[in-house]
C-alpha cells in the first residue's frame, strides 16, 4: 500500500460515508435557507443547551459558597 493509496482511502472515507449526509440535505431542499442550514441549527441549540447547564452549574457551586476566593485561594495568584 503507498501514500496516495492511503490518501485516496481517507478521502473516499470522508467522501462516501462522513459528508454524505450533507450531500442528502443539500439535494433535498434548495430553496430553504433553513432546511439547508440544519445543521448549523442542531449544533447551535446543543451550545445554548451547553452553556445554560454550566451556567447553572456555576451558580449553584457560587450559592454554596464552596469556592476559596482569597487571594491565596489559587497557586498561580
Amino acid at each position: 500500500m503507498s501514500w496516495k493509496g492511503f490518501f485516496e482511502g481517507i478521502q473516499s472515507l470522508f467522501v462516501d460515508v462522513v459528508f454524505a449526509p450533507f450531500d442528502m440535505l443539500r439535494s433535498i431542499a434548495p430553496e430553504s435557507w433553513f432546511l439547508s442550514n440544519i445543521m448549523s441549527w442542531i449544533l447551535m441549540a446543543i451550545g445554548v443547551v451547553a452553556f445554560v447547564y454550566w451556567m447553572g452549574q456555576l451558580k449553584k457551586f457560587n450559592d454554596n459558597n464552596e469556592e476559596d476566593r482569597t487571594s491565596t485561594g489559587h497557586t498561580y495568584l
